[in-house]
């Protein structure tokens, strides 16, 4: 039987932007613009329930939160119901979303983004829950987990949230403060983070039963993220200073050189205080650990020789290896492939600006990046598979959720299982902005089978019938940031104006001559 639901809303007027494209104003409408309390009464197949949207001066946040994307989502489709009681046809909304221009349609995507981060956040670290399921199921009961890289990503994504408006300076501050303050009491293993946390205690989740120790590929993202906030607060106000002077000391207590397992000329993605080295991971390229070896050279404290980037990374120069795919000329040998999922071409380069850099072994890793990503739209639309879909307009495999849990989705017929992920499309806009609008267009016209209370949902596949309500964090952050990078590069600004950054490049010889090369 159906069950009527009360959903009472109290909420301050800072509260962050969301928006939908049922709503005018270019698909944008904020929640202090609607009455300063809501209330309305919707049918579900539930029982009667009463949700509270409240803030307190520490966090905002929903009383039950399993309920939080049922809030949001009835907000964004509350004038889509009104327009349908009124007899208006969905090719009316598909009109109105292709009248958005080009930035209001980024905008909106980069505020429901962001949106995963702030009011997504596990409570007492505030931090990015490694997964975010609509429906609350958690078959691994790990909704209270989260997760470094990702958390990296997403103070990124809240450090733009914060310069665009969508939250206070001083909201975003007090949330920096949350962040730095977990991350000073929380489990570390010689300076390093694991992969996981329990949220509500700071300990080590294992992410495999040998992987409860230091991961330091993970520990990179978050440094990545952590350097650009120490830039954006280091010449503020007293208060603004001392978060970044706090960042400053859990920058220079990774140890790095600890990671190279006795000294050898490469880095080691595991260590374990219980299992030592047993996982044996030394890392080479090219994959998405690129900026690991750059952020290893960079420590003023712990850091390593410039040997460790060219014998261990680069391998001596192996990892030139001139090849095309697609019909596109590639530079680098990628791991295990012709040519890797999109997350090799985004994951290290959400700070690391890849504008006009180079080192010996790319001429341009800019272009390099790009070429990456126009294979894999390449692929998608020879789509050799006879996928559901797949085409200009709905291209981007990399690794998400998947038809048969997780997967690494690669442009070759093996590592393709006809999903697409939104955020290989989407975060690829600063090398392919024309293609990844077209897509961002697309997937937005779906609708509510792809976009969500915090965004698009990680994957789909049309072949399968199959569009899950999940989000990853490590999926998410980087849609956010790189929308921002395209629009204002902001981030890439704050992490390579750190004087320790740019002296890890300098060590490893990149030239970063900052020169536009994009049109090229």
């Amino acid at each position: 039987m159906r069950k009527s639901i009360i959903i009472s809303i109290v909420h301050p007027p800072t509260t962050p932007a969301f928006s939908h494209p049922s709503f005018p104003e270019g698909g944008e409408r904020r929640y202090n613009r609607l009455l300063p309390l809501l209330q309305t009464k919707l049918t579900f197949y539930k029982p009667n329930l009463i949700v509270s949207v409240m803030k307190n001066k520490h966090h905002r946040r929903i009383t039950t939160g399993s309920l939080l994307p049922l809030m949001l989502l009835f907000l964004s489709t509350l004038t889509l119901t009104f327009q349908s009681c009124k007899g208006k046809s969905s090719s009316n909304l598909t009109a109105a979303t292709d009248s958005l221009s080009d930035d209001a349609l980024m905008d909106t995507v980069q505020r429901r983004t962001f949106l995963y981060f702030w009011e997504g956040a596990e409570p007492n670290s505030g931090l990015a829950p490694e997964r975010y399921h609509v429906d609350g199921v958690y078959p691994q009961n790990d909704a209270n987990v989260v997760t470094s890289g990702g958390s990296g990503f997403g103070i990124m994504a809240i450090l733009a949230g914060i310069d665009r408006g969508y939250v206070t300076r001083e909201e975003g501050l007090a949330r920096m403060e949350r962040i730095v303050s977990f991350l000073e009491k929380a489990d570390r293993f010689h300076g390093a983070y694991p992969h996981w946390w329990y949220g509500d205690t700071g300990k080590v989740k294992p992410f495999g039963q040998k992987d409860n120790g230091g991961d330091l590929v993970e520990t990179a993202f978050l440094m990545q993220g952590l350097l650009a906030v120490h830039q954006y607060y280091a010449n503020g106000n007293d208060k603004e200073k001392a978060i970044a002077q706090r960042i400053d000391r859990l920058w220079r207590e990774v140890d790095w050189d600890w990671y190279r397992k006795g000294g050898q000329n490469v880095l080691y993605w595991h260590w374990s205080p219980t299992y030592g080295w047993e996982m044996d991971f030394p890392i080479h390229g090219y994959n998405e650990c690129m900026i690991m070896y750059i952020l290893a050279a960079a420590s003023p404290t712990h850091g390593v020789p410039a040997a460790v980037y060219h014998d261990g990374w680069a391998q001596n120069g192996a990892i030139v290896s001139p090849h095309k795919v697609e019909g596109i000329e590639l530079h680098l040998r990628y791991q295990g492939t012709e040519a890797g999922p999109l997350f090799w071409a985004q994951y290290s380069f959400l700070g690391l600006d890849p504008v006009g850099l180079k080192d010996e072994y790319c001429p341009s890793y800019f272009h390099e990046m790009r070429n990456l990503t126009l294979v894999n739209r390449a692929y998608c639309i020879r789509n050799p598979k006879h996928y559901k879909g797949f085409g200009p307009d709905c291209w981007g495999l990399t690794a998400s959720y998947s038809v048969d849990g997780y997967a690494a989705h690669s442009p070759n017929e093996q590592d393709d299982k006809g999903v697409i992920s939104p955020t290989a499309a989407l975060s690829s806009i600063v090398y392919t902005p024309e293609y990844s609008l077209q897509v961002m267009r697309h997937l937005y016209n779906m609708g509510d089978k792809v976009f969500g209370p915090f965004g698009f949902y990680d994957a789909f596949s049309e072949t399968d019938n199959w569009y899950p309500q999940r989000y990853l964090a490590i999926d998410q952050g980087p849609i956010a940031v790189m929308i921002e990078n395209y629009r204002t590069g902001l981030l890439w600004k704050l992490f390579m104006s750190h004087p320790d950054v740019q002296a890890g490049l300098t060590k490893l010889g990149f030239n970063t001559n900052k020169q536009d090369v994009r049109q090229q």
